[in-house]
């Protein structure tokens, strides 16, 4: 019999890490693949990017209907709740051989809750990092506690898990999932960008992914500070949506003003994988918060200026500058970022989180690890 795994995504950025091990689960003639859907994936405010994954070709086999329309951290925490019950029927049903969550959103705590409860083993990626500014490290944390086997991104994640008292059997070093998409899907060119965005990129244009700094009583409080420095940016800009956290709504505010009173700024409510990765190929720079400016950049050896607490203890590449949520700091980066030497500086570099073959190590393990109460059942390890 084909084993069962059920995968779940929440929003179109633990997607775009899960596109190519999802494809790599479905073609597998030993695998029987349960994709499960919830949170902003089918929320209007966040672009019904449910869309995108049935445009992918994936068959859904459940909808969880969970997220609050809110901006508040007790949205957050309902949202969890809600989830958690909307799974504890569909994972009751369902039954997978096993349950793989990714990453760090505040969403995945719901599935792996539940799971624990029906005795489903639990499969965790990226696991073993650190992002000391927002909640997402404890969330991070806790479904590295509550799995029964791990991807990391890193060897030094892997290292990581393991000194959590993971048993390294359980423990996987094979690189962000997100990079496959860089060495095995087809990015659009500037002509191809230009005529989907309908933008030209004929001038030098930063990207600018920022989100709240969950972690913090005031999520938004850094970013004044950001749009301080951006008044002064050189380049035109591309914004990113912020995630579906608190304070992102304002955010999302605070980026629509900007770009109402600056005619060369845009913001786009969502972008595909493919089309986001193409941006970021293109930009003459990264700014903000977003892990992809530490996880996916150096790929393409773009410059990023690293704005604030949200990503503070992340491995990175020398592609990243770190700057304090203060404009003057912000500015003295970018100047730093956008000049000869820096770019040269990082010719030849290599990316950290991998070589855009972690789909491939995922599936091996998964299609082979032996399903019986060993896998369920950890053992301590010596102190």
């Amino acid at each position: 019999m084909k084993r069962k795994i059920a995968v779940i995504t929440t929003s179109r950025a633990d997607y775009s890490h899960l596109c190519w091990p999802l494809r790599d689960l479905s073609s597998h003639p030993d695998i029987h693949l349960q994709l499960i859907v919830l949170g902003p994936h089918l929320s209007p405010d966040f672009g019904m990017t449910v869309r995108q994954i049935e445009a992918d070709g994936f068959s859904i086999a459940s909808r969880i209907e969970c997220l609050l329309s809110s901006d508040t951290d007790i949205g957050m925490a309902k949202t969890i709740g809600l989830a958690t019950l909307g799974l504890a029927d569909c994972l009751g049903q369902m039954r997978p051989d096993l349950l793989l969550v990714t990453a760090d959103r505040y969403e995945m705590l719901a599935p792996a809750s539940v799971a624990v409860a029906l005795r489903i083993p639990i499969v965790h990626i990226e696991g073993g990092e650190i992002s000391e500014g927002a909640i997402d490290d404890a969330i991070r944390n806790a479904l590295t506690k509550l799995s029964h086997i791990h991807f990391t991104s890193t060897h030094t994640a892997r290292a990581r898990v393991i000194a959590m008292g993971e048993e390294p059997w359980r423990v996987h070093a094979a690189g962000s999932p997100s990079l496959d998409h860089l060495r095995r899907s087809t990015l659009l060119t500037r002509e191809q960008l230009e005529s989907h965005l309908d933008l030209n990129l004929s001038s030098p244009f930063a990207l600018v992914g920022y989100h709240p700094a969950t972690l913090a009583r005031d999520t938004t409080r850094e970013a004044q500070s950001l749009f301080e420095a951006l008044e002064n940016l050189p380049l035109n800009i591309v914004f990113c949506y912020p995630n579906a956290d608190a304070g992102g709504r304002r955010l999302l505010e605070l980026s629509k003003a900007f770009c109402h009173s600056h005619p060369d700024a845009k913001i786009y409510q969502n972008l595909d994988p493919i089309t986001y990765w193409s941006l970021l190929k293109n930009a003459k720079l990264l700014i903000g918060n977003s892990s992809s400016g530490i996880m996916e950049a150096a790929s393409f050896a773009v410059p990023v200026v690293n704005v604030g607490s949200r990503q503070k203890g992340r491995e990175r590449a020398a592609n990243v500058l770190d700057a304090e949520p203060q404009s003057s700091n912000i500015l003295e980066k970018i100047s730093q970022a956008l000049t000869n030497d820096f770019s040269r500086s990082l010719q030849g570099m290599t990316n950290p989180y991998g070589d855009g073959q972690a789909a491939a190590r995922i599936v091996e393990v998964l299609a082979s690890v032996p399903l019986n109460e060993t896998l369920l059942v950890k053992k301590a390890q010596p102190l």
